[in-house]
């Protein structure tokens, strides 16, 4: 059983470097933009399983360092972070929500019904898609 709570940002570099980024050091997981953003972690027995950096502009809102503990993939967690943030931002009056999704991981974010742009870039080593989700329907 998991419970999802909203954080402050430096918890979630150390899940965030171990995941996403382990061949960077953990002082370098702050982003200068996570004093803008709101932070969400899932914690399973006290420990932080998953984290997520959740973006506002406007009814315009991004994801961003999306981890989930890799000993616990494929067990519905990130799926309940995605819902968590999901109607966090619907209730908030969020029109869109969108993420620079890893290639490898467009397939969870489709399931979840979000859609292709097409849009796609690299930057350091990954492929990225935009991939978007109308919040208004």
């Amino acid at each position: 059983m998991i419970h999802i709570e909203q954080i402050r940002p430096e918890l979630t570099w150390r899940l965030r470097q171990r995941i996403l980024y382990p061949e960077q050091k953990l002082y370098e997981m702050e982003m200068e933009e996570d004093n803008n953003g709101l932070h969400f972690a899932a914690f399973k027995d006290n420990d932080i399983v998953s984290v997520v950096s959740l973006f506002a502009k406007g009814d315009d809102y991004q994801f961003r360092k999306f981890a989930v503990d890799d000993s616990l993939q494929n067990m519905g967690i990130g799926r309940q972070m995605l819902e968590h943030i999901t109607q966090f931002a619907k209730t908030n009056g969020a029109k869109r929500l969108w993420c620079n999704a890893r290639v490898s991981a467009i397939g969870f974010y489709l399931k979840a019904g979000f859609e292709h742009t097409w849009q796609l870039f690299s930057r350091h080593g990954f492929d990225y898609e935009i991939l978007e989700k109308d919040l208004t329907l």
